[in-house]
Formats: structure tokens, sequence, C-alpha cells
């Protein structure tokens, strides 16, 4: 255990560094109400939705995928089950970029509610997480357990974030594009 924070002290103090300075830019910055559009889609409001969904879509590809090459899903993982859970994460994360540029930029730290609080909060962490898992990666020494967990939260994390903006606007406001 003693080795394991010793391998993570530097991730764990940069993703703390992540998650408190997205907080603070966010809380401090006035949202402008627009930073993202996409022609085709009715508002930048939709884009966000869309693109938060295909984030939460390719995250649960990662969650099959880990499973898969953790031996979760049969005693054989599929050769394949590497490389489509580093793409998969790649793609959640390059849908995952705009969204939270639109968040911080057009909306800013928001609590007018539980719901805007929980997701602003999540939003934070998600991204120190993330942060976190990235720098760790490469670590040599880990236990098999440490990767395993901060994938699960940065998954946690990141369906959080969907229920939170993508599913309450499809159930608010219907599926609109």
């Amino acid at each position: 255990m003693t080795s394991n924070l010793k391998l993570l002290s530097i991730p764990l103090l940069a993703g703390a560094a992540v998650t408190v300075a997205l907080g603070v830019y966010a809380n401090l910055h006035t949202g402008t109400g627009v930073a993202v559009n996409v022609a085709g889609f009715s508002s930048p409001q939709t884009v966000k939705v869309w693109l938060a969904s295909g984030a939460a879509l390719f995250a649960l590809v990662q969650l099959a995928s880990a499973l898969a090459m953790y031996g979760k899903l049969g005693p054989n993982p599929p050769a394949w089950a590497g490389t489509l859970h580093r793409w998969s994460g790649r793609i959640a994360f390059l849908f995952a970029v705009p969204v939270a540029v639109h968040c911080l930029y057009a909306l800013g730290f928001s609590s007018f509610d539980s719901r805007t609080l929980i997701h602003s909060l999540l939003g934070c962490f998600f991204f120190g997480a993330f942060t976190l898992k990235m720098l760790a990666l490469p670590k040599q020494g880990l236990a098999g357990w440490v990767l395993p967990v901060l994938g699960g939260l940065v998954f946690t994390a990141l369906i959080g974030l969907w229920l939170t903006s993508s599913y309450w606007f499809f159930t608010t406001f219907g599926v609109k594009f």
C-alpha cells in the first residue's frame, strides 16, 4: 500500500490540482451562455448532450473491454480487447473535451439546485480522476487493483455526468437534435 502511494503521489497531486483548478475557474468565470455550437443541432445545449451521450457510450465500451481484458467475461480475453479499450477511451475523451469547454466557458460552476451542484462537482472530479489515471498508467509496480479502481472512478464520474446532464435533458425536454 505504501509503495502504491509513493508511486501515485505525483499523479494524485496532479489530479487534485486539475480538479481544484477547474472548479476555481468555473466558479470565478461568468458564463457567456454559448461556447460550442455545431451546424445541424438546434442549440449549443443539444450539441453538449449528444457529445456527452457519445462519451457515455464509449465509456460503456471501455467498461466492457476492461472486463474482457481482466478475464471477467470469459477465461480467454480476446487479443483485440486492449486495443478496443485504448481507442474507445481516446474517443470518449475527445467527445468529453468540447462538453467540458462548453460547461466551463458558457455555464460556469452551478449550484442553484442539487442536480447542477452534483454535475459541477462531478465534472471537476472527472477530469482530475482522468488525469490521475493517465499519469498512473505507465507506473511500474502498482498493485493489480489500482488501475481498475482508477478506471472505475473515471467511469462512474462520466456516467454520473451523463445522468445529471444528458439523461436529465432528454427526460425533461425530449430527444432533440
